[in-house]
C-alpha cells in the first residue's frame, strides 16, 4: 500500500478545503482508512475514519464540519473540511489498517502527510 496525500495548503478561517489520499495498490478497498493530524510538539490525534463498508466515525472537534468519504473504484480517500478554524492547522496524514481500532491509533500504513494552515 502506498498512500499519497494532496489538496492541502493555506485557507482562511471559515473557508473550505478538500484533502485527497490516493492509494496505488488494489488492497485499498479492503482496508479501514482514516485521517489523523499532528501539530509540532503535540501528540498525533485522530480526526476521522471510514471502514471498508462505509462505517464512519469522527473526533468531536470536527463533527459537523468535516466529512470523510472514499471512492473504492478510484482508490481515493477524501476529507472535506468546511468552516475551518485556526486550531485545525496541522500536518494531516492519511492512514490505513486492517481494522477500526488500529486505523485510529496505530495504522499499518501512512502517507507522508500534507500541511493545512488556517489563517485568521
Amino acid at each position: 500500500v502506498q498512500l499519497r496525500e494532496s489538496g492541502g495548503g493555506l485557507v482562511q478561517s471559515g473557508g473550505s478545503l478538500r484533502l485527497n489520499c490516493t492509494d496505488f495498490k488494489i488492497a485499498f478497498r479492503t482496508l479501514a482508512m482514516a485521517w489523523l493530524r499532528q501539530v509540532p510538539g503535540k501528540e498525533r490525534e485522530f480526526v476521522a475514519l471510514i471502514s471498508s463498508v462505509g462505517v464512519l466515525d469522527y473526533a468531536d472537534f470536527v463533527k459537523g464540519r468535516f466529512t470523510i468519504s472514499r471512492d473504492n473504484a478510484k482508490n481515493v480517500l477524501y476529507l472535506q473540511m468546511n468552516d475551518v478554524k485556526s486550531e485545525d492547522t496541522a500536518m494531516y496524514y492519511c492512514a490505513a489498517a486492517s481494522n477500526l481500532v488500529r486505523v485510529r491509533t496505530a495504522p499499518h500504513y501512512w502517507g507522508q502527510g500534507i500541511q493545512v494552515t488556517v489563517s485568521s
